[in-house]
């Protein structure tokens, strides 16, 4: 199993002290994330986007670029790209010459996004959020498998026979398709035979476990080999040297950072987040050993390739986010695949 981690650079107060960090000092502690990540051995490394003031990251290829230039060998992946409202030509080239900086380490992970202000900023519109998904996804894809391409669509000038470059040091990119549940976006990624991640953040994640099935289906279906497309679970998590102290420390700035985020759409509070932690619930909080064991538990019901940790969540210190990271790195990582054997990590 592959384990990496992902941030979305926020620009949220400490509910300690009520200071946030500038963009400029945020980006640099990501970009020390990112080198941390490689050193202790982890898999993946991603970056969100958003467009927001109370986010750092709206160009995730710019920002891998610069982790690219401090890295070796980890994989860079956005997480995700706000594909329907961005300009698939655009994408596949920063990405392109994202995976030329880097020799060919570079993912896109597409999603349909979580937060709306992509759309009036980019101007489309929110009745087509399906419908541009779909639409810049194939123009995405063509892009990735022909050097050349004549294309015409709803939200797009058309391309005639139009060469686009730089072309990547893999071939083909890889782009994976994020969900959040919905079966729809499940069944298109097996259809398009497209690796999936599947964002987990609250319930109980075993109640996922059938749209894994179903991405499975619909892969088989579509005539593509389900055994090629692998799995990602993407959750928050933050590891401590201890159970009690894990918890302690982030409570407080997850449950600020979920509260905020929500608009009242639902209150984070300490039973709840206590829940979560428990092997059946959707946070990965804890000791080291807890983490492990509640990767081994979602392998079982999920049978997934790669878990994608986001750390860094909301305000939590840049220290506490560097010793989570090494935690995952030198403690979970070895004991995931010395527990799963050669044929599965």
């Amino acid at each position: 199993m592959d384990i990496g981690v992902f941030t979305f650079a926020e620009l949220h107060p400490d509910p300690r002290t009520g200071l946030t960090v500038t963009p400029r000092q945020r980006l640099r502690d990501v970009l020390e994330q990112a080198e941390l990540a490689d050193q202790v051995g982890l898999g993946v490394f991603g970056v969100g986007e958003h467009h927001r003031a109370d986010f750092a990251a709206a160009s995730p290829a710019v920002v891998l670029s610069a982790a690219a230039a401090c890295t070796r060998s980890i994989r860079l992946t956005s997480a995700v790209t706000v594909l329907s409202s961005a300009d698939p030509v655009s994408v596949f080239e920063d990405f392109s010459t994202l995976d030329l900086v880097s020799g060919g380490r570079a993912e896109i992970l597409a999603g349909r996004g979580a937060f709306i202000e992509s759309f009036p900023l980019f101007g489309f519109a929110l009745e087509d959020y399906d419908a541009l998904f779909e639409e810049k996804l194939g123009l995405l894809l063509a892009l990735r498998n022909n050097e050349r391409v004549t294309w015409s669509g709803r939200f797009r000038p058309p391309l005639h026979d139009q060469g686009v470059y730089p072309r990547p040091v893999q071939d083909p990119l890889p782009v994976w398709v994020g969900v959040g549940g919905t079966p729809e976006s499940v069944v298109r990624a097996g259809r398009l035979g497209l690796p999936m991640a599947l964002a987990i953040i609250g319930g109980q994640p075993r109640r996922f476990a059938p749209l894994v099935d179903l991405h499975r289906r619909a892969a088989t279906q579509a005539g593509h080999d389900p055994s090629t497309l692998p799995v990602a679970i993407t959750s928050h998590t933050f590891v401590g040297e201890t159970s009690q102290g894990a918890a302690d420390t982030f409570f407080e700035y997850y449950a600020g950072y979920m509260n905020e985020v929500s608009k009242g759409r639902f209150h984070v509070d300490r039973p709840g987040f206590d829940a979560g932690r428990t092997l059946e619930g959707a946070l990965f909080v804890g000791s080291p050993q807890q983490v492990v064991e509640k990767v081994l538990f979602q392998h079982e019901l999920f049978g997934h390739q790669r878990f994608m940790a986001q750390v860094s969540l909301g305000s939590v210190p840049h220290a506490d986010a560097m010793r989570a990271i090494e935690l995952l790195g030198t403690e979970v990582l070895p004991a995931v695949r010395k527990a799963l054997g050669p044929s599965e990590s």
